[in-house]
């Protein structure tokens, strides 16, 4: 297990994070989790709104970055700017169960939470977990307000279940984060002199972590590496060298990563059944700060564990049985079998993923975990289900199939990588066929946004179950990335999955039919807020003119309400993303809708156009 940390101080993510993950290394092959606390990424207010819609920067990278490592975010959490996320190999997702999050303020008395925790807890193998990253009170005088701020963290978060509802009731705690200790007694000068000379050890008895370690009760069995890496704070930015401002705040070992293994006689209650009563084990492999990123005031820390658990579940809750390849539609048939004591629902679902994909909804298709013979599937054990033919991506690829149970919100059961070789569709295979049918004087566009929501999830569309239609079938479709976003978003919902363009997507229309002008105007209006929603006015450019599309054409159905896979919209103009200014030098303003329900609200004259 490698655990980092590392408070950003509000910086935008660097450009390589490999050797802060321990990537370039061996070591990689040999971990199993990765557990990344963050502190201080930027939340003001403008940032919030901003990563309300998508996922912050910070938790993109490092998706970005391990997917290719087989990687899959387990699960995260954040409160303001703090962050934790937790990723597992793949392969060991059906057995992380029962994950939980939690967290508690204690900025401005706790109604705040640039100060406090947030955790994530798991069954792994069947033993219970917790990582907790904190960003503690800063300053050398408040050490009692951190142990008065750690205490209340560790009593207010309590988790569901029969078992570890507290974080201290856990098999392994692993506890990280900006905790802010500082060096006590010592002057800088001193301090600075011990961290030239490498005599780091004259200053390990006065620091406040490890005084604190040896008298207050809260700390008593945590332990920690040897701190053989200078301290960590505080640093000019885009240096290595130690705080020159008029502060001239002393260096000191503020991040830390420590680890607490459950007394074995603690809570052992009448009844209690767990599978970790048998001995636990945790060495330490590294421990070090990564003085080459320079981005913050603080270098990171990284450590990374070898834990050794008694005993281990090894069978999933799910096995899934599919063949090692599906070169025929008729070949995508799914068995599986589930473990007496699962807990199915009928919200269950079966996702299709590339090989290489970061999180449990960066699917390329699913299906519902329903077998035509019904409960008779129960009684046997063993399910079926097949992909329709539209649902399977066409081409050449390895894939997995991941059983997702809505009770659990975590992945039960996965395959093996196989392959699925399919021909590729001739109808709309290449996205330059239809490339002439968008003129050069077009500069209108149709922006759908991809919103943070990870849907259509399938545990979100309880009431709407069937399969959104395929781009493929709307004849004449132009996407592509908006010159202005390409290359920014990053967010993990299912349509940035491999099987389509992870860029937002544009829908060019040509810039007359978009005019506030006259009746056209007007009849895009009403066009756009006809209840039965299933087309709108469209007109293509060719050599000939203008052809007029019907609304019985394909382009004419693709109406964007009806494009389940991209769930929320915007109707605008963008009039630098060609560099064209053409009709706004001649008094034309074009009409600009918030979405095709929204009313049309243009005047009739030029100057009263519209806008967002």
């Amino acid at each position: 297990i490698t655990v980092v940390t590392w408070n950003v101080g509000t910086a935008m993510p660097p450009s390589d994070v490999t050797s802060l993950l321990h990537l370039n290394t061996g070591e990689t092959n040999d971990v199993d989790m990765i557990a990344i606390g963050l502190q201080e990424v930027n939340s003001k207010i403008n940032k919030r709104l901003k990563d309300a819609l998508f996922t912050d920067q910070w938790s993109e990278l490092f998706m970005d970055v391990l997917s290719p490592f087989h990687f899959i975010l387990v699960s995260t959490v954040r409160m303001q700017g703090v962050i934790l996320l937790v990723f597992a190999k793949y392969y060991h997702l059906p057995f992380l169960q029962d994950i939980q999050t939690d967290c508690t303020r204690t900025g401005l008395g706790g109604y705040w939470g640039n100060k406090g925790g947030v955790s994530v807890r798991l069954s792994i193998f069947g033993h219970m977990v917790c990582f907790l990253n904190c960003h503690l009170p800063a300053h050398l005088e408040k050490a009692e307000q951190r142990k008065e701020d750690f205490a209340t963290i560790l009593h207010m978060q309590q988790f569901e279940g029969r078992v570890a509802n507290g974080i201290l009731d856990h098999d392994l705690v692993f506890w990280f984060g900006d905790l802010n200790f500082r060096i006590e007694s010592l002057d800088i000068c001193f301090v600075k002199y011990a961290i030239d000379s490498n005599v780091l050890s004259q200053l390990w008895e006065k620091d406040q972590l490890n005084i604190a370690k040896s008298t207050w009760p809260v700390l008593r069995g945590f332990q920690e590496g040897p701190l053989n890496f200078p301290p960590t704070f505080k640093f000019d930015v885009g240096t290595n060298k130690y705080d020159s401002s008029a502060k001239k705040r002393k260096p000191a070992w503020t991040d830390r990563i420590l680890w607490k293994i459950k007394s074995p006689s603690t809570g052992l209650g009448a009844g209690r059944r767990w599978p970790s009563q048998g001995v636990l084990s945790v060495s330490q492999l590294c421990y070090c700060s990564h003085m080459e990123y320079t981005v913050s005031d603080h270098k990171p820390v990284a450590a990374i564990f070898a834990v050794q658990f008694a005993s281990k579940v090894d069978k999933p809750p799910v096995e899934i049985y599919v063949a090692d390849e599906w070169s025929r539609p008729e070949q995508a048939v799914v068995r599986y079998k589930m473990a007496v004591d699962f807990h199915r629902s009928s919200w269950d679902w079966i996702g299709l993923y590339r090989v290489g994909f970061r999180h449990p909804k960066d699917y390329v298709s699913y299906i519902w975990a329903r077998s035509d013979e019904g409960e008779r599937c129960l009684e046997k054990q063993l399910c079926q289900v097949m992909f329709s033919e539209e649902a399977l991506p066409k081409g050449n690829g390895e894939y997995i199939l991941g059983y997702y149970s809505n009770n659990s919100s975590s992945i039960a059961g996965v395959t093996e990588p196989f392959q699925i070789s399919l021909p590729r569709s001739e109808e709309g295979s290449s996205p330059t066929d239809s490339s002439g049918s968008s003129s050069e004087e077009d500069d209108s566009t149709l922006v759908l946004l991809a919103p943070k929501s990870r849907s259509p999830s399938p545990g979100k569309m309880k009431r709407h179950r069937s399969r959104s239609p395929s781009l493929a079938k709307f004849q004449g479709l132009i996407l592509r990335p908006s010159s202005r976003d390409r290359g920014t978003s990053r967010s993990p919902s299912p349509q940035s999955r491999r099987g389509l363009p992870r860029d937002i997507p544009t829908i060019h229309l040509p810039q007359e039919e978009l005019g506030c002008r006259g009746a056209k105007g007007k009849e895009l209006g009403q066009a756009a807020n006809s209840p039965e929603g299933s087309s709108f006015y469209q007109t293509v450019q060719e050599q000939g003119g203008p052809r007029h599309i019907s609304t019985d054409s394909p382009l004419a159905r693709a109406d964007p309400r009806n494009l389940g896979l991209l769930p929320a919209l915007r109707l605008e103009m963008i009039d630098q993303a060609l560099g064209r200014r053409e009709s706004a030098d001649q008094g034309y303003y074009p009409c600009r809708r918030r979405s095709p329900t929204s009313p049309p609200g243009c005047g009739t004259s030029p100057k009263e156009g519209c806008s967002l």
